[in-house]
């Protein structure tokens, strides 16, 4: 069987093939990027800070972990970056660690010259760029022998935020809730969660790996070199983008053509513009903080790719994905790409469907599933079928501190930054009604249909009606102003959408008359 040494040149169906003969470590590379880690493991947990006070106090090294591919399973056999995590004792929070971090990489610097010949290795130290951010990392070069490649090794002090939590369980939400609120540059204290996102690639299955691999040789041979000194998003966002392909696309299945895998990715780059993806492995919605902060995450310009395991990093801000999506269109146009019949291929949106939860005055709420960037024109159809509705249908939504808005037929979930569960209100209405939002003292508001020339009493009665406050405990204000009861919606200017507030009446001392005070 011919081995084909350029990947642009093999034909799809022999990229199987290529993966196994050309990018799966041999088992001397893979020993040699085991004993490097082994020696610099050793050397922070037993000589790095021993006998040196740092920070005016003895320094331990809570616990060592491998992050990067050889951490994750994904070592190719020509390159190996291992991310060497310390969490250390001088870090008891996110802020000490922001505080303190450039003092302790300088002592790891310092160190590593004056003991590095202790590893029977040649350590070349990488300078670090030009940047106004205090460093996260010290990166060097070990070279285990002359003619062998150099194994790339970022060390990165950490803060032990999750202590002893298993990467198979859900950490408790306050640690997010303490990340978000630490006041950190996005993505600054990542390595505080390595376990998780090693964890969260490393259980994959192992052809899904393969894939992975097929896209880091991608990039690192193909988009990096054509685009050295350009802002390309982290191979990390491409292996996040390549395990959602394959979620999506095979329904998490372990048999799988690679080739169909490899295209499908391929074509998901050319839609950056339309990517969110996220996960709910290790936060989610239940946390007010949390969820607050990933809806705003979300709403963000896109592509955007949050970090299973820290929501604050999203991997595809400000970054050059234009020249990821043209490179990508080139490789689409490659004998590695040819499938015989693409449309057998994974059929991946950019983006998951939506939970949408439908709520209808009298009706049980009924769940449906949405395309975010299906027009939703299509979704009020499914409505219009399950509810019988034969008036005009007007949804709305209200995202939590803000404003009840009206959904748009030919608009779609995603124009208005909804890619997470949502509940939507459904109200149905027949000319000349109005729909007007009655929003109470907690800002939650409820759509109501109403005749214009209806009275501001039969809107309490409906309100009532929709088990709101009794019609006497209802205070109704319009633009500041008191409504009373025997007006019109038209006679006040009231108009369609506009927004009223509901103010409950404080309860009457017991035997005080209530005849006369209802009809303010």
């Amino acid at each position: 069987m011919e081995l084909f040494q350029n990947l642009y040149e093999t034909p799809a169906d022999m990229l199987s093939a290529f993966v196994e003969r050309s990018l799966q470590p041999e088992g001397d590379w893979k020993e040699e990027v085991k004993d490097a880690w082994q020696r610099i493991e050793r050397f922070f947990r037993d000589r790095c800070f021993h006998d040196e006070l740092v920070l005016d106090q003895e320094v331990r090294v809570l616990k060592v972990v491998k992050g990067g591919s050889s951490g994750k399973g994904t070592t190719l056999n020509y390159s190996s970056d291992v991310d060497l995590v310390l969490f250390l004792s001088c870090f008891p929070s996110f802020q000490d660690q922001a505080e303190h971090r450039a003092s302790v990489i300088s002592f790891i610097e310092k160190r590593l010259t004056q003991y590095g010949r202790s590893l029977a290795y040649s350590i070349t130290m990488v300078p670090q760029r030009e940047t106004n951010r205090v460093p996260r990392s010290l990166s060097f070069h070990v070279q285990a022998r002359k003619n062998s490649e150099a194994i790339g090794v970022d060390v990165l002090p950490a803060y032990d935020a999750l202590r002893n939590f298993c990467p198979d369980s859900k950490p408790p939400p306050e640690i997010y809730e303490d990340l978000i609120t630490s006041g950190g540059h996005p993505g600054e204290f990542s390595p505080s969660f390595t376990e998780l996102q090693r964890h969260f690639v490393k259980s994959r299955p192992v052809k899904l790996k393969n894939l992975l691999r097929l896209m880091k040789h991608w990039y690192l041979q193909y988009l990096k070199p054509k685009y050295r000194n350009k802002a390309l998003p982290a191979k990390y966002a491409l292996e996040l983008l390549t395990i959602y392909a394959w979620e999506i696309g095979t329904d998490e299945s372990e048999n799988f053509n690679l080739d169909e895998g490899f295209r499908a990715v391929m074509e998901l780059l050319i839609d950056y513009e339309d990517i969110c993806v996220y996960w709910t492995k290790y936060y989610d919605f239940q946390n007010e903080t949390v969820r607050i902060y990933i809806k705003q995450q979300l709403k963000e310009c896109r592509p955007v790719i949050l970090d299973p395991a820290d929501p604050t990093n999203n991997l595809g801000k400000e970054k050059r994905w234009d020249l990821v999506a043209r490179e990508a269109a080139h490789c689409l146009r490659q004998a590695c790409c040819r499938n015989e019949d693409p449309s057998q291929g994974w059929h991946v949106q950019p983006a998951r469907e939506v939970q949408v939860m439908v709520k209808k005055t009298g009706e049980e709420a009924w769940i449906l599933s949405v395309d975010p960037y299906s027009p939703i024109w299509k979704m009020k159809t499914e409505i219009k079928r399950t509810f019988g509705l034969r008036g005009q249908q007007r949804l709305s939504f209200q995202e939590p501190g803000g404003e009840r808005q009206l959904l748009s037929s030919q608009r779609t979930l995603a124009h208005y930054g909804i890619f997470s569960k949502v509940s939507i209100r459904v109200l149905e209405t027949f000319p000349p009604e109005i729909q007007v939002f009655v929003k109470n003292s907690s800002g939650q508001s409820k759509p109501y249909a109403i005749h214009p020339d209806d009275s501001i009493y039969a809107l309490k009665e409906k309100i009532e009606e929709a088990e709101g406050p009794y019609v006497e405990d209802q205070i109704l204000k319009f633009q500041n102003r008191k409504l009373r009861n025997h007006c019109s919606l038209s006679d006040l200017h009231i108009k369609d959408c506009d927004t009223i507030m509901l103010i409950r009446r404080s309860h009457r001392p017991l035997g005080v008359p209530t005849v006369g005070l209802y009809m303010i």
